[in-house]
């Protein structure tokens, strides 16, 4: 029976034709798939079969496959339940249809207000001289109250956190609070335009009147909309959690937690409303227990993220080696096997799309540019170690 298990598919994000990395090279690195989106297109824009086609005969011509969409981004009147909600909801059906149409049927997304993955710092330097992605609490602190002045940022952060900020504001050079402006308003391809410090605190007042509550309340209307659409189309919907998997900057937080995500699929309890199971954004939370999260939600687990953070006792934490950090990659690697054996006992012998996330920038490497957080090597790295692991925890659950 093992040689009926179903494998993990091995992709690698790109960002397309002007991602630095070529396809070529992915598929160098062993990966199969391609996960990717029109970043081109404007949010909340329909996604046309012309413009699906003619990416994917792309990614077809150099021996991959288009195996997930990461993402058709939500738009904030759809977060926010206002303004042009409708005709955005509207577009973003259509866009799952078009997609469908060409063979596309894994869709993840994110329900994040304004930001998509936030750091303080994208080029942190670890001792073996490589860069990671960096979340400092106290510098985000120092953004929140003395950079952004946030009305009502005293509330959100301890009264030693508070003290701390204020320490290290005094210390920082300009050019030190201009980068880090910069790197938490960063925005990626096809999800958030850069945002001025102006625009974002306009941003914010939006959200003044939305709670999590609230925000829970516009997701499920989003799902109630598109759900039925996906179940038409035979695809997958499949929300990314939130990074980080706390509130910043006031912002509402709805997949943060294990409860948060059993919220979610009771929202619209369909197998088309599943779950991007991102072991980095959830691993940086202190209380989440990655392998018995995935248990819990695995028959509706469409995608995976798997990267591992190292977390600090005061909320800051880094991206860690894909095997190495807080989270124990192989009791999780191991709960994602023995899924694969339940679907395949059940029938379902669909490979389930992974890829590695968030590499280092190391070697050579480090004298090119990348998307932050997308460089070959540290991500060949990862993926080439997660390889390894799939395989010897099969070897090992086929000798049992």
């Amino acid at each position: 029976m093992a040689q009926n298990i179903p494998w993990l598919e091995q992709t690698w994000r790109w960002f397309g034709p002007q991602d630095p990395i070529p396809l070529q090279h992915i598929r160098q690195a062993g990966a199969t798939g391609v996960v990717t989106a029109l970043h081109h297109i404007p949010n909340g824009t329909v996604w046309s079969v012309e413009e699906i086609r003619r990416r994917k005969e792309e990614i077809e011509r150099a021996g991959l496959r288009w195996s997930v969409v990461e993402s058709v981004p939500v738009h904030e009147d759809i977060k926010q339940a206002k303004g042009d909600c409708e005709r955005y909801l509207a577009n973003y059906a259509q866009s799952l249809r078009n997609l469908a149409t060409c063979g596309i049927k894994v869709v993840c997304y994110n329900f994040m207000p304004l930001l998509d993955w936030t750091r303080t710092d994208l080029a942190w330097t670890l001792p073996d001289g490589a860069e990671a992605l960096r979340f400092d609490a106290i510098e985000a602190a120092v953004f929140d109250l003395h950079i952004l002045k946030r009305e009502g940022a005293e509330k959100s952060h301890s009264p030693d956190v508070i003290a701390k900020a204020e320490k290290l504001h005094q210390r920082l050079s300009t050019n030190h609070l201009e980068k880090l402006t910069q790197t938490i308003l960063l925005g990626l391809p096809g999800t958030v335009e850069d945002m001025t410090i102006e625009e974002f605190r306009a941003a914010l007042n939006q959200y003044k009147e939305i709670d999590s509550a609230q925000l829970r309340k516009n997701h499920a209307a989003f799902l109630r909309h598109v759900v039925p659409v996906a179940e038409e189309c035979g695809a997958s919907l499949c929300i990314h959690p939130d990074d980080p998997p706390f509130s910043i900057f006031g912002l509402p937080r709805i997949a943060s937690t294990a409860t948060d995500l059993d919220a979610i699929l009771a929202a619209v309890d369909s197998p088309a409303n599943g779950i991007t199971f991102c072991s980095g954004s959830l691993g940086a939370h202190p209380d989440n227990d990655l392998p018995a999260i995935f248990r819990r939600v695995a028959p509706r687990v469409h995608f995976l993220h798997l990267r591992n953070v190292l977390r600090e006792a005061n909320g800051s934490f880094h991206e860690a080696e894909h095997l190495g950090g807080s989270t124990d990659m192989a009791a999780l690697m191991l709960a994602i096997v023995e899924e694969l054996y339940h679907r395949a006992a059940s029938g379902n012998n669909t490979p389930l799309p992974m890829r590695p996330d968030h590499g280092h920038r190391m070697l050579g490497d480090l004298q090119h540019k990348f998307y932050a957080g997308y460089s070959a090597i540290g991500r060949l790295r990862g993926l080439a170690e997660l390889r390894g692991l799939e395989l010897g925890i099969r070897h090992m659950l086929g000798r049992k």
